[in-house]
């Protein structure tokens, strides 16, 4: 796959400022978050303390994750080899039939026939349609990840969520304890998948509870600056009137839901923090940072989130890139001193 020709200029700075990653998940449209990476890792402007994700944005974290691990038990350049390990499980994926939706359907057809989809499986559930569990992304995650080395020893804090299928409730899985199963349970849009068994409780997409998960950054990390990538869109130019369209807007918020309110929350306790309403040792103050295309994303439409093709998955990759050069070349300096975005106006 080709990078747009735009190349990044590395960064002359003394001492890189620490973030923390916010990936969201969005199935195929993950590969646009590639793409954010890969220049971030590039770029070498900034270092990474902690990685939270849902769904794709799980799976980017922990490949980066296991990437760098092994650049650095190899003595190289670790973030070149992070890079490197992004681009072949992105390949892998778009070397998959169907990474991202029900096995007996194409993404071709799933594409087009968003109402149909919805209507089979309302008639049908995974259960019935594929009996013996085949899930397509765990061959790729178990060849492109150590699970036992990264819990050893992982370079950055990660926290993977999912869904509590009986609880409705998120859980987040902490590195240390990093599992093949609890990445496929992050992913597992239950129309598309069965439930995965995790301690005998079982788990659903990660996005319905936490599109990602902020609130362990609050309590796990010390760094105050936290960088979201934004996948799915947030505001629509038109109601949508179509069956399709419909599906698809309710898709978006749907998995929005969660984000927005943890940022609800994040602009609560930075109003009373402003206002010395409460005692700033207990409460974290976040500057609060994103990197999105939402113009270019919202073109495309929820059911091309299975989409897999590698076309398409290098046009992703492509404009994640542009995103992450625009964002460097613009909003970089806020990093380390305040929010690049305010919440209230941007997401409230």
């Amino acid at each position: 796959m080709v990078s747009p020709a735009r190349r990044v200029r590395k960064q002359q700075r003394p001492a890189a400022p620490i973030v923390n990653l916010a990936l969201q998940g969005g199935g195929s449209h993950g590969a646009f978050t590639w793409g954010v990476l890969d220049v971030l890792l590039e770029a070498g402007s900034l270092e990474f303390e902690g990685i939270t994700g849902a769904s794709a944005g799980a799976m980017n974290a922990v490949v980066l994750a296991e990437g760098w691990r092994r650049g650095h038990a190899a003595k190289g350049d670790a973030a070149a080899a992070a890079r490197a390990h992004l681009r072949r499980f992105w390949e892998g994926v778009a070397a998959l039939p169907n990474g991202f939706t029900t096995t007996w359907l194409s993404p071709a057809l799933a594409q087009g026939a968003a109402t149909l989809v919805d209507v089979w499986s309302r008639l049908f559930s995974p259960y019935q349609l594929n009996p013996f569990d085949y899930n397509p992304l765990r061959d790729l995650l178990q060849s492109s990840v150590d699970f036992e080395a990264l819990r050893a020893g992982s370079p950055f804090k990660l926290f993977v969520c999912a869904t509590n299928v009986r609880s409705g409730r998120a859980r987040v899985f902490r590195e240390h304890e990093l599992t093949c199963d609890m990445l496929l349970a992050s992913t597992a849009l239950p129309t598309s998948f069965r439930a995965v068994e995790i301690d005998g409780d079982e788990y659903w997409d990660g996005g319905y509870m936490g599109n990602p998960a902020l609130y362990p950054l609050f309590y796990a990390t010390k760094s105050k600056d936290l960088l979201l990538v934004q996948i799915n869109p947030l505001q629509r130019l038109d109601v949508p009137t179509t069956p399709q369209d419909i599906l698809e807007r309710i898709n978006e918020i749907s998995f929005n839901a969660s984000l927005l309110h943890e940022l609800r929350a994040i602009a609560f306790v930075q109003r009373l923090l402003d206002e010395q309403r409460v005692d700033p040792k207990r409460y974290k103050r976040i500057n609060m940072h994103m990197i999105e295309a939402e113009e270019s994303l919202r073109t495309l439409g929820a059911a091309t989130k299975s989409d897999t093709s590698p076309a398409f998955i290098e046009r992703l990759f492509g404009i994640g890139r542009t995103a992450g050069l625009d964002w460097l070349d613009r909003s970089i300096h806020y990093v380390g001193h305040t929010s690049g975005v305010r919440i209230a106006e941007r997401f409230l």
